[in-house]
């Protein structure tokens, strides 16, 4: 699965997913624990990040590594860990929620990310 997803930070500085075919609560769309401070780092201070994401490999884009599958009852989803960065060490360890799971159909072992 190959798609193209927009993240918005609003007033409060929190992130978000848009996701207009979610049909659960709109606060599942935040980013957190990790996946709000690899936005950070992505977006240079803007308010807006646009990435194309992947199950299967992309040229020229970064990895985020799947370390750990949370129980159901944890919040679902996996821990992931961004090891590299534009060609930097950072190990930026982060939580994607069961929204990914719903997204991937599944959490993959590896996701390649790119801005757009």
């Amino acid at each position: 699965m190959q798609r193209i997803f927009s993240f918005y930070k609003n007033d409060q500085h929190e992130w978000y997913v848009d996701l207009p075919e979610w049909k659960g609560d709109a606060a599942e769309l935040q980013m957190v624990e990790g996946a709000d401070a690899m936005l950070d780092l992505i977006s240079c201070n803007v308010k807006k990040v646009v990435l194309q994401m992947s199950d299967e490999e992309l040229d020229k884009a970064e990895i985020l590594t799947l370390t750990h599958t949370r129980d159901k009852n944890l919040g679902g989803g996996g821990d992931y860990l961004l090891k590299v960065y534009n060609g930097n060490t950072i190990n930026q360890k982060l939580w994607l929620c069961a929204v990914a799971e719903f997204v991937f159909e599944g959490l993959p072992k590896k996701i390649w990310f790119k801005p757009v």
